[in-house]
């Protein structure tokens, strides 16, 4: 079973180790109110996991989540806090709370940050299987940063980096297209996406997905300096835009790094749950407190 848990919801499904692949009649996607108190968190989410299971009318085995942190992903507690989301969990193990809502024993579960779910994901079924040591972006509203080596992803935290004038997320999330498009134009735009069509005819918007592409191309240059990784994978929002920032892209990587491949993520949303639940296929398993 992978689990992905955000801040509203929580989505679960099955996935097949073998063929890599999610489960698909299996899948369940279900609200949460991270505002409630701690029992009817655990009791919504086990309920949850619980239906997922019943797809295949399998008993409940094991079960690798994404979730958010401040964690302590190998003993389980929660430390969350003063981020307007699951504030009752804090202190709380739980990964024993769960599992007693599931009827398991706390060693079926296992778990991992959420940001770094995504690129664990990718490096085992999707875009970039077959590479050893990878990073990895998450481009939308924020920036999220990941590193994957020795069959692991862990959360690099590179969001807050000092990058030009200010810092990495500040140049690299929807909100910087947002502002530099009202620079050029004076017009105003609600998200990337809707960029991405303006592109087609419109210079402005086009120059902005260019000088994004380069400005992600000098990021790039500091996080393959530092990690020195065989591949690299987009995903995120802006990542389905890749075809009109990717020529910049490419040409602002340093020479000595144009050899490494940059894929753009292929498995969206499942790539939370295969990479969650890819925690039981290898032998060994380390977890990272975040």
């Amino acid at each position: 079973m992978g689990v992905d848990i955000g801040g509203s919801h929580i989505t679960a499904a099955l996935v097949d180790l073998d063929t890599r692949k999610v489960i698909q009649h299996s899948w369940i996607r279900k609200s949460v109110d991270s505002h409630e108190d701690a029992s009817r968190i655990i009791s919504s989410w086990g309920e949850a996991i619980k239906k997922a299971f019943s797809a295949l009318e399998f008993e409940i085995t094991k079960v690798g989540i994404g979730m958010p942190g401040p964690f302590d992903y190998e003993n389980g507690i929660c430390f969350i806090k003063d981020q307007d989301k699951y504030e009752s969990l804090y202190g709380l193990n739980i990964k024993e709370l769960l599992a007693e809502a599931l009827e398991v024993n706390p060693d079926k579960i296992r778990l991992m940050n959420d940001a770094a779910c995504f690129l664990q994901g990718e490096a085992f079924g999707g875009a970039a299987k077959g590479f050893s040591k990878i990073i990895g972006l998450t481009l939308g509203t924020g920036l999220g940063s990941s590193i994957y080596s020795q069959n692991t992803a862990v959360d690099a935290n590179f969001w807050n980096l000092p990058f030009k004038d200010s810092i990495a997320e500040d140049y690299l999330s929807t909100r910087w297209f947002i502002k530099r498009y009202r620079e050029l134009s004076g017009k105003v735009v609600t998200d990337v996406k809707y960029l991405a069509k303006l592109a087609i005819s419109d210079n402005d918007a086009l120059t902005v997905f260019n000088e994004f592409g380069t400005n992600l191309g000098a990021f790039l240059n500091e996080f393959i300096e530092l990690e020195k990784p065989e591949a690299i994978v987009l995903g995120g929002n802006i990542s389905n835009a890749f075809n009109l920032f990717e020529k910049a892209l490419r040409s602002s990587i340093n020479t000595n790094f144009q050899h490494i491949p940059i894929f753009q993520a292929k498995l969206g949303e499942e790539a939370a749950l295969i990479g969650a639940s890819s925690l039981w296929y290898f032998s060994s398993f380390e977890t990272v407190s975040d």
